[in-house]
């Protein structure tokens, strides 16, 4: 019965934290997948990677020097890094949605992609693992001393919740790549772009739990709260004028192409 509650905690805490990262590198990976731009992929998958090492590098400095406590400055700068990144790449992958653009770079896909996006994939993907890694991490390895240890259970909770998020990010990819290479844009666009949205409100979170920003809080319905929306005016307004300013880029566009 411990093994199964040991593994039960340990994978719930991973899964948990980790699912948002993997939706990201999922989206990025499918698109990637479906231009052909397999190189790019590997850059993407390096930065998931390093953000896992970072993430115990990370937890391990908090473990020693302040008892296991994370830093939500760190996490504000983390965050705020983070969805610049993601509505930078948001407005990258809209701009080149018309699939006739891409018509004679598929075939040099890397070319297509471009230096610049590569690298911006491989950062994002370091950031969304780091923005959760180091927290999950400290959470395991309170879970592994309340258990008195590194218990079978706990790691094998571990691995397992670690093979579903392989095993999710596997499925997002194959049912993407058979999208049309149009719609797989936009929606990608639009799924960065809400996460660019949500960390806003995230690291205007960790800035008022901290008090070094006002708190003043909105009415908003519970199940935005539940899904980690930071409920407040100061982060729905940064929020509101983020969408506001991407609204206006695309009229402008609409008219530029109109003209």
């Amino acid at each position: 019965m411990g093994l199964i509650s040991d593994a039960l905690q340990s994978g719930s805490v991973l899964l948990r934290e980790g699912l948002e990262a993997i939706l990201v590198i999922a989206a990025l990976a499918a698109f990637l997948r479906k231009a052909g731009a397999d190189s790019a992929i590997r850059w993407l998958y390096a930065g998931a990677i390093g953000g896992i090492v970072a993430s115990i590098a990370v937890a391990a400095a908090f473990e020693a020097f302040f008892d296991g406590v994370h830093d939500d400055r760190v996490e504000a700068v983390v965050l705020a890094f983070a969805a610049a990144m993601m509505l930078y790449m948001s407005g990258w992958l809209f701009l080149r949605q018309n699939p006739a653009a891409w018509t004679s770079d598929l075939k040099h896909a890397a070319n297509a992609v471009g230096t610049r996006a590569t690298v911006s994939m491989a950062v994002i993907a370091f950031l969304a693992v780091l923005r959760e890694g180091a927290e999950t991490a400290l959470f395991l390895h309170a879970t592994a001393r309340t258990a008195n240890g590194w218990t079978p259970g706990i790691v094998t909770g571990i691995v397992a919740a670690f093979a579903i998020l392989v095993l999710l990010v596997i499925a997002i990819v194959w049912l993407a790549v058979r999208l049309p290479l149009r719609p797989l844009f936009i929606a990608t666009s639009a799924f960065l772009f809400l996460m660019g949205l949500k960390f806003i409100g995230a690291a205007i979170q960790e800035c008022q739990e901290q008090v070094l920003l006002p708190m003043h809080p909105a009415d908003v319905p519970h199940w935005l709260i539940d899904a980690g929306i930071n409920p407040s005016w100061e982060a729905l307004s940064m929020q509101l004028l983020v969408a506001a300013v991407a609204a206006l880029g695309l009229l402008a566009m609409q008219k530029t192409r109109t003209a």
